[in-house]
């Protein structure tokens, strides 16, 4: 007689390795993995991820039927859903690995509710994370608020444990329900414009692999210096992988571990350990991607300039770095992370924005939007969350573009518009002479854009604002 199937509901851990639900779940016969989409969910994913997240199901459902079973789809709430799917197979028990946005412990709690309303079992397994939330914990037994102090009492911990394997077979159950398929999830958006996406990405667990690999055998040991200059290929790029699970922290921290020890291996686990700092933040804060964790900041007279909005949005602002990114995210769901500094803070204080606005943008234009890691990177650059940049530093465009984009290599890369200045003004084109601007094809206003605003009058007009906030709420001004 064969056994009832085991129910594992997938959400953000598309892959068959090192995935602790599904291992378990194949040690016990036939197993049924199921991702369902609630369109109604506020964390459902935004545009460009609808598209990421297609084509990682789809190769998922491919890594499946290989190894003889099979993915099926729900529409709906997960605590409907799951129950018919098992009621439907004859299911007895549903695992799932801990999900990672701000509604999934009442998610979690409401299915396991309504599983066992008809006496089917259901256990959680341990985030997708390098430490559990609540594990790092400060001397006083609170959280952390400064990322330094985090990473160092992460360190202190045991290392994570060794990926699990990936099951040898996923037995299919004798009788698979009835229900939508992954083309009925309608994910891919129309119009049709995610080519540029499909011309640089490839999602999915294998490809997730296969860039780790090449990155830790010709990139990671530069990592440390050219992971801030967007103009060259020096990151992992394994963000949007991280954000659909199709590759696993534990994963990473292994493969790079057990590698020559290098500064630039160091710099990148870092970068791993701010996503669980991230996670761990989300956790304690579950309004982290609504509310500022400084609470003063609730009270900030944000201010726009008419239409300055649209104008970052389209990658239109006239300074050259911040719309070479805001192009490069349209086109490619994608912006390198020092250029997601630059453009944060021209939102947030050059254009007096808030940060919630850019941090909705993202989310709806990034292929690796993370609830947690995107709301606590967007807080950092507002000065308004945990280990925040101070409220003093707002960026120079001009100056980030000159340092960290010297030969303007990104510039020109994603504003051929300006392909043909000399480097001495491809950040700051409305000063250069009008033989050089007529030598390059450029006219100011109509081929690309003045400035839509002076960045030394905005400073100043940001830093009042911040200061006036901290000295009402007894804080200081700014250095001089």
């Amino acid at each position: 007689m064969t056994s009832p199937p085991t129910l594992v509901w997938l959400r953000r851990d598309l892959r068959v390795a090192d995935n602790p639900a599904l291992a378990a779940a194949a040690q016990d016969g036939p197993v049924l993995p199921v991702f369902i989409l609630d369109p109604a969910d506020r964390w459902a994913p935004g545009g460009a991820a609808r598209w990421w997240l297609h084509h990682s199901l789809a190769r998922l459902e491919n890594a499946i039927a290989a190894r003889g079973g099979r993915l099926a789809f729900g529409l709906g709430p997960p605590a409907a859903e799951l129950p018919r799917l098992a009621l439907a197979t004859g299911a007895r028990r549903v695992l799932w690995n801990r999900g990672l946005d701000p509604r999934a412990p009442e998610q979690e709690a409401a299915v396991a509710a309504a599983l066992a309303a008809h006496s089917i079992d259901s256990a959680g397994f341990p985030a997708d994370l390098l430490a559990q939330p609540g594990t790092v914990r400060s001397r006083s037994g609170g959280s952390f608020q400064v990322f330094t102090a985090f990473w160092r009492a992460w360190r202190a911990l045991p290392p994570p444990p060794t990926p699990l394997p990936a099951p040898a077979r996923l037995a299919a159950p004798a009788e698979p329900p009835s229900g939508p398929t992954l083309a009925d999830l309608d994910l891919l958006p129309r119009p049709r414009w995610w080519d540029g996406l499909a011309e640089i990405w490839q999602p999915g667990e294998d490809a997730a692999a296969q860039r780790l690999a090449a990155f830790l055998d010709a990139g990671v040991a530069a990592y440390a210096t050219r992971r801030d200059q967007p103009g060259e290929d020096g990151t992992s790029r394994l963000s949007p992988h991280l954000a659909f699970g199709e590759i696993g922290p534990r994963q990473i921290w292994h493969a790079a571990t057990t590698r020559e020890p290098s500064q630039g291996a160091e710099t990148f686990l870092r970068e791993v350990g701010w996503r669980d700092f991230s996670h761990a933040l989300l956790a304690d804060h579950p309004d982290l991607p609504d509310r500022p964790l400084r609470p003063e900041f609730a009270a900030f007279p944000w201010d726009p300039p008419p239409g300055a909005l649209a104008a970052w949005q389209r990658g239109e602002t006239g300074f050259p770095i911040v719309d070479a990114g805001m192009r490069q995210l349209w086109r490619t769901g994608w912006m390198h992370n020092r250029v997601r500094m630059i453009v944060a803070s021209f939102l947030v204080k050059d254009l007096l924005t808030p940060w919630q606005t850019g941090e909705a943008w993202f989310w709806d234009t990034l292929v690796d939007a993370s609830p947690a890691v995107n709301a606590a990177s967007w807080q950092w650059v507002a000065g308004c969350g945990a280990d925040a940049a101070p409220y003093f530093r707002v960026f120079n465009p001009v100056l980030q573009g000159e340092k960290f984009d010297p030969r303007g290599r990104y510039v020109r890369r994603w504003l051929p518009e300006l392909a043909g200045l000399p480097d001495r003004w491809v950040h700051r084109p409305w000063e250069a002479e009008p033989l050089a601007l007529a030598a390059a094809g450029i006219a100011l206003d109509r081929t690309y854009p003045r400035p839509i605003l002076d960045h030394g009058a905005a400073r100043q007009r940001a830093l009042a604002a911040f200061a006036g906030l901290r000295v009402a709420r007894g804080g200081s001004a700014p250095p001089a």
